[in-house]
């Protein structure tokens, strides 16, 4: 299975609401670490798709 940010995206929302939901501060806390987290690995893989994608580009518009 391929990770997507929609994927890592939407597992950091689930944290963030699970959190917020919690009446016990260690089940908030471990949620919120998860959160963040997720939303870190979100970012690293919108960051590398967009380095990627510049690759690319440049890649194409190099004469052959």
């Amino acid at each position: 299975m391929s990770a997507t940010t929609e994927f890592y995206l939407a597992q950091a929302q689930r944290c963030t609401a699970e959190a917020d939901a919690s009446g016990l501060d260690r089940v908030r806390e471990r949620n919120l670490r998860a959160a963040a987290a997720w939303q870190a690995m979100a970012d690293k893989l919108l960051h590398t798709e967009k380095l990627r994608a510049e690759k690319v580009r440049v890649a194409d518009a190099m004469p052959e």
